[in-house]
């Protein structure tokens, strides 16, 4: 393996991101999430009966440039054939644009995909179902028809909503709102999608969970007409629950789709469409439109991407006193968060002092971008305002959101689980709830280790280890639930268990190495599907990719003390990746809400191949 070239590489990457970050510290790579969030700007614009020429045109124009060649769209490329709700969505928001009619062939050719899949019946994704119940396409389904009284009732009667994750929370609470109203919003300018359900009712097939029998069951009884008694009071409730976590910029707890909702359910409760508040969150919505193209971002990663990307810089070699370096660090600074949050429900007493995702998060914060901004601002942290003291603060939040199980996770620390199959809508399992993660545990054992020398021994970090290490699957990965999937949580847990002290002939080390060397492709690197994600075993992509090359690679170097034969062709593959602009290069790595949501960070081509790079250059270059 030629170091000169892994080293002019590092270089080259290193030259390019110093050019491309703002004057204020921050880098802004806008990542693309689908068009999920695209299509439902353009169906609530719509729906408020609003006309925004570039809205339409320009957000229809890229929708359509995404249609696949027998009628679908996909969350992902290697998507077999195509996916049915995308597309449902695709093709409501084209008509609803006003440049698409139903005889176009492209209409034609979606509608004629969506029948093939069984018709909109067969939808099982809470945000498809809800988006067409909202605008009068489908009736609401009987699992979403729950008295928003069982959540937010003085007189005890149910189910805490802090049982669900905050982003589930978000969304749906103002699905709920419009449930319980039986809400629709309909003009004569949107098209009427009734001949997408094959079977003449216009209903979603997976509607038939025990919470929808007890929805129906509900209706019969008296204990109906309690609840109804204090629906208003307890509709004021979840309208306050809204309002009170809208962010600076306009959306609800950052999320364009949960904002989006609260739009509509501001609708229900009797907002007029031209109000300066639903305007406010149009406004919101917008704001997350990437600067180069026509897309709305399902968030925006300023303070994500700033503290990686930063971090890579650092260990590819630019100095940490750098202009670069500090201005990052002073970006970071003054995002840390001092408001306390959902979170603290059930972590009490601890002070605030995590970091969001997006620059205007202000009280969502989470454990991952916490950890990559402690490590960022670690060299600064006797320069900045506040100085060590909100460091410190920063990492005693980390700290405090560590779960009983001793993993950590992403959010908010886990609490009392709603009932098995509460609903049974695509991908819930994964976003009702906020457990512990590998890959974020992974990543914070590798801070503790390397940052703050904590190691095996310390009864903390030994419990954690030994919840990593429970997690392993019979075949030496681990699963990831934030990057896709399994090299993303095997590369995170091999390096944070190595970080903390354990040795690399361990026997969990040993089984992982032999795992990753076994799924290596052909041309020397990695790559995994999207598909893995979603049916939880690992699925091949068959081509490789710079960041899961990167993520392989990373596990390898951390358990092998010499410059191994597949190490070097991993270093070869991932070189060639970098340099291969196809759709591997944007094949999206990120996972968000599984089976529905899945994201291309442009970041991610840079942060971990310049680590991993790094990393073997240090390791290995001498």
């Amino acid at each position: 393996m030629e170091m000169n070239r892994l080293r002019d590489t590092i270089n080259r990457m290193a030259a390019g991101l110093l050019r491309a970050q703002s004057p204020d510290g921050a880098w802004r790579l806008c990542f693309d999430t689908g068009i999920l969030t695209d299509s439902y700007l353009i169906i609530l614009v719509a729906a408020l009966g609003k006309r925004d020429p570039d809205i339409m045109r320009e957000h229809a124009a890229r929708i359509a440039s995404l249609q696949q060649v027998n009628g679908a769209w996909k969350l992902y490329p290697d998507e077999d054939g195509g996916n049915l709700e995308a597309t449902a969505e695709a093709c409501y928001a084209l008509l609803c644009s006003g440049y698409y009619r139903q005889s176009d062939p492209a209409i034609a050719l979606a509608k004629q995909f969506i029948r093939s899949r069984g018709g909109l019946s067969k939808a099982r994704s809470l945000l498809t179902q809800v988006i067409f119940a909202a605008t009068g396409q489908a009736e609401w389904p009987r699992q979403l028809r729950i008295p928003l009284d069982v959540f937010f009732s003085s007189l005890g009667l149910g189910l805490d909503l802090y049982s669900l994750s905050g982003h589930a929370r978000v969304h749906l609470i103002p699905t709920l709102i419009m449930s319980n109203r039986q809400f629709s919003v309909r003009n004569p300018d949107m098209p009427d999608l009734s001949d997408l359900f094959t079977g003449g009712s216009r209903t979603f097939d997976n509607d038939d969970t025990w919470i929808s029998a007890l929805s129906g069951f509900l209706g019969s009884l008296p204990l109906a007409s309690l609840l109804a008694s204090g629906s208003e009071s307890a509709l004021q409730k979840a309208e306050a629950y809204m309002f009170e976590r809208l962010e600076p910029n306009g959306t609800l707890l950052t999320y364009p789709t949960a904002t989006i909702l609260m739009a509509f359910s501001l609708l229900a409760l009797q907002y007029p469409a031209d109000s300066p508040m639903i305007d406010r969150l149009i406004g919101g919505v917008k704001s997350l439109r990437c600067a180069d193209r026509a897309h709305i971002q399902s968030a925006s990663s300023e303070v994500w991407d700033t503290a990686l990307l930063s971090y890579a810089l650092r260990e590819a070699g630019v100095p940490a006193d750098s202009p670069s370096i500090a201005g990052a660090a002073g970006y970071l600074a003054v995002r840390q968060q001092s408001r306390l949050g959902d979170w603290a429900v059930r972590t009490p007493h601890t002070e605030a002092g995590g970091w969001g995702f997006s620059a205007v998060n202000t009280i969502y914060p989470d454990v991952d971008d916490s950890v990559a901004a402690l490590r960022a601002i670690r060299p600064f942290t006797d320069r900045l305002a506040g100085g060590r003291s909100n460091w410190e603060r920063g990492l005693h939040w980390v700290l405090a959101m560590r779960n009983d199980d001793g993993g950590w996770p992403a959010f908010e620390r886990t609490g009392k689980s709603l009932p098995s199959g509460f609903f049974a809508f695509e991908g819930s399992s994964d976003v009702s709830t906020d457990p512990s993660t590998v890959d974020l545990t992974g990543r914070v054992l590798d801070f503790l280790g390397k940052e703050l020398n904590m190691s095996i021994g310390h009864r903390w970090i030994d419990e954690s280890v030994t919840w990593v290490l429970s997690q392993q699957e019979r075949n030496g990965s681990w699963y990831g639930r934030w990057g896709i999937a399994y090299l993303s949580g095997t590369g995170a847990a091999v390096q944070g268990m190595t970080a903390v002290g354990m040795a690399s002939d361990h026997p969990a080390i040993r089984k992982a190495v032999r795992w990753l060397l076994s799924v290596q492709n052909a041309d020397g690197g990695w790559g995994e599907s999207c598909l893995s994600d979603q049916v939880k075993h690992y699925v091949p992509l068959g081509e490789s990719t710079p960041s899961q090359t990167a993520w392989a690679m990373d596990a390898l170097i951390a358990a092998s003390d010499r410059l191994t034969p597949e190490l070097e062709r991993g270093a070869e593959a991932l070189l060639r990746s970098l340099e291969r602009r196809d759709w591997t290069f944007t094949y999206p790595t990120g996972a968000m809400l599984p089976g529905n949501i899945y994201a291309h960070y442009p970041s991610y081509n840079y942060i971990w191949p310049l680590l991993t790079m790094s990393s073997l250059m240090k390791k290995y270059g001498s």
